[in-house]
């Protein structure tokens, strides 16, 4: 009986903090979502390893993928023969940003721009930089594409010596697109993104959340 009061407390408890989160005004746009997009060779492609294409990955391949050769607790190094990604952290300073509050403690946005981190969370790392090169090109990032972003999450060593990665960098099958992809903020509340380059030139880049 006890044990069952115990469970009953629990869930009240779980049930009030997740009914909170949701009455959190959520500024973010959809239109970056990954239903949003009309490209269907992009989608397709995406399909095969975000959380946001998972109902479309059926019967799809695994695309071709840059491995991780080093990484750290801020950083993540991808390199395979003359391509190299280097995604770096830096820390979240709230001094040097306009943090828009709900109910005196929830973020909701920073420098009057929704953000994406864990949802209500004051951030604690940014995306500091995204180094791309192909052979003697360096592929430009803008900034814009990642200083809404926060809370990045790279590697850490896993069961049996192996390396677990919530980042990837993968290539269309005619090598002409490139995907830089990460999880970030912190599970149910985080988020994914998707940096598209093609042709040494960056296109776009697609965001999901909410996951359940």
């Amino acid at each position: 009986m006890q044990k069952l009061l115990y469970s009953i407390i629990f869930l009240l408890i779980f049930s009030v903090a997740f009914s909170q989160d949701d009455e959190i005004p959520n500024y973010r746009s959809k239109r970056e979502n990954f239903l949003k997009m009309t490209e269907k060779d992009l989608r397709a492609d995406l399909a095969t390893f975000t959380l946001g294409g998972l109902d479309e990955a059926s019967g799809k391949e695994p695309l071709p993928y840059i491995p991780v050769v080093a990484f750290g607790n801020d950083s993540v190094l991808f390199q395979k023969d003359n391509i190299k990604i280097v995604i770096k952290a830096g820390t979240f300073d709230k001094a040097k940003h306009k943090i828009l509050l709900y109910d005196e403690k929830y973020v909701t946005k920073i420098d009057n721009k929704p953000y994406y981190g864990t949802i209500g969370k004051m951030p604690k790392t940014t995306i500091q930089y995204l180094l791309i090169t192909v052979g003697r090109d360096t592929i430009t990032i803008p900034a814009a594409a990642y200083t809404d972003l926060y809370d990045p999450a790279f590697c850490h060593p896993g069961a049996n010596a192996k390396t677990k990665c919530n980042t990837g960098v993968y290539l269309s099958r005619d090598n002409h697109r490139m995907y830089i992809y990460m999880l970030n903020g912190n599970g149910r509340e985080g988020y994914e993104v998707t940096w598209i380059i093609q042709d040494k030139q960056y296109l776009r880049r697609v965001i999901d959340w909410d996951f359940q």
